[in-house]
């Protein structure tokens, strides 16, 4: 629960009645590995913030093939967050990689933050601010760099990922072949 606060606390102040409040409307909630915290063709229940493990933002492409889009781990809120502010059904898996331990706010247990903390929209803008500009800086090499560099980029992006998620999901997410991804391992070893 700290960590939650903390992270929160980076966008603005909250007095000790708002904090408490703000936390008797988060559940724990805890996930197996592959388990879906949020499913294409279904609208998204949580805004999470993981304490623990790793997840993946993923979709199936026009081929049928599993294309990652995006890890989140410890420390950072994980949430389809468009699709759920609108209460819209999401066209992105939320998958577990790991096994998770989440706090989870359901949307109207959201809304009531917004409408009884003051000042709440703002620090929720700013959250969304930074988790978008976090994830375009995370992105942006994978467009234009090769291969080796876009896997380079990803170590540095994601230190901690590596040992903690399958090399098939490292290489959907750069856009490479398992078999590539490989290759590549072994010339910078």
């Amino acid at each position: 629960m700290e960590a939650l606060i903390n992270l929160i606390l980076q966008f603005g102040n909250l007095n000790k009645q708002q904090i408490e409040f703000l936390l008797s409307k988060v559940e724990r909630l805890e996930l197996k590995k592959d388990d879906y915290l949020s499913e294409a063709g279904k609208v998204p229940r949580y805004v999470a913030f993981v304490l623990e493990g790793v997840f993946r933002f993923c979709y199936y492409n026009n081929r049928g093939q599993e294309i990652t889009n995006y890890f989140v781990d410890e420390g950072n809120f994980v949430v389809d967050n468009q699709k759920f502010e609108s209460q819209m059904v999401a066209s992105e898996y939320v998958q577990a990689v790991t096994d998770c331990k989440v706090l989870v706010f359901n949307k109207k247990n959201w809304d009531q933050l917004s409408n009884t903390i003051v000042g709440w929209e703002m620090m929720k803008a700013n959250m969304v601010k930074k988790c978008l500009t976090l994830a375009m800086e995370r992105r942006s090499p994978l467009v234009s760099e090769d291969a080796t560099t876009r896997y380079l980029s990803f170590i540095e992006a994601f230190p901690s990922l590596l040992n903690r998620i399958p090399l098939s999901y490292v290489a959907s997410y750069l856009g490479i072949t398992q078999q590539s991804l490989s290759r590549i391992r072994r010339t910078i070893r």
